[in-house]
């Protein structure tokens, strides 16, 4: 289920669920012309030849369900804190940038690694620069939970075996 094809029809499909549950027509104009929309973003994403480098292969599985929840529960404790800094009377923030070791990820998984950071409250990816991601975090606590690498090691925990 690898093949070139089989990721063609997985985009295809992610592309009319997500049309689908994000616009909410249920039109028939409506779907007929998201449905275009979706073959003919796809019909470019071929064009382009996305699908024929291995690099761009979608090397995930259910894991990445699992990912998100923990992602998700991450934001919200980092809401939780940055509301809980921002929020004092006396601005205690100690604002620093950290450099966090992603050798041994691959590109596709670096550029999660470094999303996941910057959709994290309070974090901001900087630069990616031969594995190693540059990350400003608000505080030195969160400066120290991306050092403990565990978002590092539930990404590369996602690729397939």
């Amino acid at each position: 289920m690898n093949t070139p094809f089989a990721r063609t029809l997985i985009l295809l499909l992610l592309l009319i669920v997500a049309w689908v549950l994000w616009s909410g027509y249920l039109k028939p104009l409506l779907l007929g012309l998201g449905a275009f929309s979706c073959v003919l973003t796809v019909w470019i994403v071929r064009r382009m030849g996305y699908f024929d480098d291995e690099m761009f292969a979608f090397h995930y599985d259910w894991r990445l369900l699992g990912f998100w929840a923990w992602l998700g529960g991450e934001i919200v404790k980092s809401s939780v804190e940055v509301a809980r800094v921002v929020l004092r009377r006396e601005v205690n923030i100690e604002p620093i940038v950290v450099d966090v070791d992603g050798s041994g990820l691959g590109p596709v998984d670096l550029a999660l690694l470094g999303n996941s950071i910057t959709l994290t409250p309070g974090t901001l990816t900087l630069d990616v620069y031969e594995g190693q991601l540059r990350v400003h975090a608000l505080t030195r606590e969160g400066g120290a939970a991306l050092l403990s690498g565990e978002m590092q090691r539930r990404v590369a925990g996602l690729r397939k075996r």
